[in-house]
């Protein structure tokens, strides 16, 4: 225009942001994959416009708080265990939870070839219990609870550090407020 070249400027998505950043409450069936050849999968179930993809996994058979986002520059920074990011669930056993098997959970499980970093975990009810990590191993809580010989029957992730499911029912998704972004990457500065 007027003999400058055009520059494309870039959409802005909720909040003025450059990046759509998403709270889901995923339900049990929903795989946390962008292949779109399996069947329900996280990135078809959501239907955003834009291209997202989950931060992160969550079992198949688990449901709860996951995040999705359009930035892929900042996965890794949110993955990466020595960023310490507390994941709390809520979740189910087979059988009454014992003051044993809280402190045994809580100070670390060996499973596979490694011993799991020492987390927080609290009583909720006669076969339930709160527990909170700081490191996602794949199926991390169902393989602890059954080095103690335990059953998960359910598992429900309720928090990434200060992002909570809330009232969040399943299957539905919300935007991140900008909070929970500074949050969450205190030094990303560009949303």
């Amino acid at each position: 225009v007027d003999g400058q070249p055009l520059r494309a400027r870039e959409a802005k998505k909720a909040g003025g942001r450059k990046h759509v950043y998403i709270a889901l409450n995923k339900p049990v069936g929903i795989t946390c994959t962008t292949e779109s050849s399996v069947k329900g999968n996280i990135v078809e179930f959501v239907g955003h416009e834009q291209r997202i993809f989950p931060i992160g996994r969550l079992d198949k058979d688990s449901e709860g708080l996951i995040l999705l986002t359009s930035n892929g520059n900042i996965v890794n920074q949110i993955l990466r265990a020595e960023n310490g990011h507390q994941k709390e669930y809520m979740v189910a056993v087979n059988k009454a939870v014992t003051d044993e098997f809280l402190r045994g959970m809580a100070r670390g499980v060996r499973i596979r070839d490694e011993v799991t970093l020492p987390c927080r975990t609290s009583k909720l009810a006669k076969f339930g219990f709160r527990i909170t990590l700081q490191q996602g191993l794949n199926r991390q809580i169902r393989l602890m609870a059954a080095a103690f010989g335990f059953r998960v029957t359910q598992l429900r992730r309720v928090r990434i550090d200060n992002i909570k499911l809330g009232a969040l029912k399943p299957g539905q998704w919300r935007n991140l407020t900008d909070a929970e972004l500074k949050g969450l990457l205190p030094k990303q500065l560009d949303w």
